[in-house]
């Protein structure tokens, strides 16, 4: 998910640099949004394995 996070962000760049002010937006809210999911996940299943996972075995 951090990948299409950085593809997205790429494209949000290249169509500023560009002058296509909507696409740039677009992409830009888009890679925010992934990038804070993938956070999401990274904080989740980091605490799951220090707690859940670890008192399993």
């Amino acid at each position: 998910m951090i990948k299409w996070a950085i593809i997205f962000l790429i494209i949000s760049i290249i169509a500023g640099f560009f002058g296509f002010s909507g696409v740039a937006s677009v992409t830009k809210k888009i890679s925010k949004v992934l990038f804070f999911i993938f956070l999401c996940l990274f904080v989740l299943f980091l605490l799951g394995g220090l707690t859940l996972f670890k008192a399993a075995f």
